[in-house]
């Protein structure tokens, strides 16, 4: 209940379904299509004027500053993001009336008092692999400017700090390193995606590092800084990858 923010009922079904093993009531939780909440149209239509833009009819970043203090949360926050994720937004630091809207309604909530309640949950989200990773690929798009293809590398390292932050990735400080000594220039969306899949994949001692894998230039550039710098020795490498 803690994690999730589920109510005692629905921590129960998930536990009873999956024989009171833990792990198996969470994929039995998150693989269920969550109840949707009936919503109030007004209550949405006057929420999004609390914090629309006195000059456009968006939401900007003097509103989504007020929307942080409303739900106590730092603009900072992660689950700022998972709540952007949750409204499509196309954007960082915007909302249009239609992905504010949508996205509460997707939610259940059209109170503060219900968002509110939502966080515990949302901080949930990013501890299921399936949604970390449409969280974690839906950052790139909402985090470069508009109009770009690439992120601007100052960008990139702070969604990266506040993404492996949650997934305890001990390479992301060499990382976001070797990109200001070596690289300095802005990120593409297969070196966004690929990263992801070398965190998850490839052990913190490179032992499983497949030198001939299909892995963006970049990082097989990172594999080579972290054995010039010592952070890797050779010999903790395998055999087969050191031969090629």
């Amino acid at each position: 209940m803690t994690i999730t923010g589920t109510s005692e009922k629905a921590a129960y079904q998930a536990l009873k379904a999956s024989d009171w093993h833990l792990e198996g009531a969470f994929d039995a939780f998150y693989s269920q299509p969550q109840p949707k909440s009936y919503t109030d149209a007004r209550r949405l239509e006057d929420l999004y004027n609390r914090y629309k833009d006195a000059y456009a009819d968006m939401i900007m970043a003097d509103g989504i500053t007020l929307l942080c203090s409303d739900i106590l949360v730092d603009h900072q926050d992660i689950v700022m993001l998972v709540l952007s994720w949750h409204m499509k937004a196309a954007t960082m630091c915007e909302f249009s009336k239609q992905e504010f809207i949508g996205g509460l309604q997707s939610l259940g909530v059209d109170s503060i008092e219900k968002l509110r309640e939502k966080i515990p949950f949302m901080r949930s989200e990013l501890k299921d692999d399936q949604k970390f990773r449409e969280i974690y690929n839906f950052a790139f798009g909402w985090a470069k400017e508009k109009g770009q293809k690439s992120l601007a590398l100052d960008t990139a390292i702070g969604m990266w700090q506040l993404l492996f932050a949650e997934k305890h990735w001990p390479l992301v400080d060499h990382w976001c390193q070797f990109l200001q000594a070596r690289h300095n220039k802005a990120i593409s969306r297969d070196t966004w995606s690929q990263l992801l899949e070398f965190a998850k994949t490839v052990d913190p001692q490179l032992s499983n590092y497949d030198v001939d894998g299909a892995w963006p230039y970049l990082i097989d550039e990172f594999v080579e800084y972290l054995i010039e710098n010592g952070i890797i020795q050779k010999g903790q490498l395998s055999d087969w990858t050191q031969k090629h």
